[in-house]
């Protein structure tokens, strides 16, 4: 089957017997082009079907309208909220967003920056997957000076304009809300250690016991692959779950990384009659909504995604009216909050027992 011919600007200039340029003004609402131009214009572009080509006119006018964001995974409650807050400021200045997802993957990440390149979007918005050593193609954004800002994951040494929830305050939230629950001996399911966010958190773990004068014990520090789909860190934290039962002296709290593995390993207590939060209390991060859902419901540090994503759009805009020469990088460092529900509420508990009683 023959391949319709594409409809052009000379087809709709031939077809009411005037010039492209005419034409093209008048798509652009060049004010010496009357009005009575321009409808005829459009009409014919609605009867012709006619697809303007974006890169072209980007090219022309320097300007695409579109801004790209990298997200590692699209199943997630944090990436979703993340772009909400983006498009709830740039929708407002005339800008679309083009989500490329990285799978965590280093290539599936350089791919997708070069496409946005290649379709010359205004600016660029990413959290660094976790394959990513490699910076070359962040460098080349800054090179062809389009405006970039990182978020979550980031690279400091990049010298961009960064969106970052402070992860260490937020694990050292979660530790002393354990330890002022009567918790002793409080493990932590770590993520990957050459992740930033997952360094920050174990560091926050840490200065908790050491303000508390109770001993870091390496044996309860777990690391674990927690950036995957949903399902296989639910699998993780059970596995977690498991190996914490194993141990002759079991610990009575748990400060996870990840909302979901946290979630994985309440189903085996659950399943092994392991009273929450009376014999282990725990606490997850990112306050996904299954953390609200779950039984018992999740205590969680929450990372305010939607103004971390509002914050990141803002950054992009005021960068764009920026003349390179004058542009400072800024760090913006939200503080997370501690979202206390019955996982992790042991007074709440004995305290509506002993009213029972």
């Amino acid at each position: 089957m023959k391949k319709k011919k594409k409809t052009t600007i000379s087809d709709i200039a031939r077809e009411l017997d005037t010039t492209p340029s005419t034409v093209s003004r008048a798509l652009g609402d060049h004010p010496r082009i009357s009005d009575s131009t321009k409808q005829a214009v459009w009409e014919m572009v609605e009867k012709l079907n006619y697809q303007p080509n974006n890169i072209a006119s980007a090219l022309r006018k320097g300007k695409s309208n579109m801004i790209g964001v990298i997200v590692p995974t699209s199943d997630r409650q944090f990436f979703a909220s993340f772009i909400r807050g983006i498009e709830e400021i740039v929708r407002e200045e005339g800008y679309n967003l083009i989500i490329c997802q990285s799978d965590d993957q280093f290539a599936k990440e350089k791919a997708g920056i070069d496409t946005l390149l290649n379709v010359r979007v205004d600016g660029i918005i990413a959290s660094v997957a976790k394959e990513t050593t490699d910076i070359s193609h962040y460098e080349r954004i800054k090179q062809q000076g389009v405006p970039l800002v990182l978020y979550d994951r980031v690279i400091e040494s990049l010298d961009v304009n960064l969106v970052v929830s402070d992860d260490c305050l937020g694990a050292y939230k979660a530790v002393t809300h354990l330890i002022e629950q009567g918790c002793k001996r409080i493990a932590h399911f770590a993520g990957r250690q050459h992740i930033h966010i997952y360094q920050n958190r174990l560091r926050g773990y840490i200065q908790a016991l050491k303000k508390h004068n109770l001993p870091v014990d390496e044996d309860l520090i777990i690391e674990s692959d927690l950036i995957k789909d949903t399902y296989s860190i639910l699998q993780t934290g059970r596995q977690l779950g498991e190996k914490l039962l194993q141990m002759s002296n079991m610990p009575d709290g748990i400060f996870s990384s990840s909302d979901f593995a946290a979630i994985g390993a309440i189903q085996v207590f659950k399943e092994n009659n392991i009273e929450i939060p009376d014999q282990i209390a725990l606490v997850g991060y990112s306050n996904d909504f299954s953390a609200s859902v779950i039984e018992p419901a999740l205590s969680s540090l929450d990372q305010h995604t939607i103004g971390m994503g509002n914050l990141a759009a803002k950054h992009f805009l005021a960068q764009i009216g920026t003349n390179p020469e004058d542009f400072t990088p800024q760090k913006t460092k939200l503080e997370p909050n501690l979202i206390i529900r019955e996982s992790s509420s042991r007074k709440k508990v004995a305290e509506n027992q002993k009213n029972l009683g």
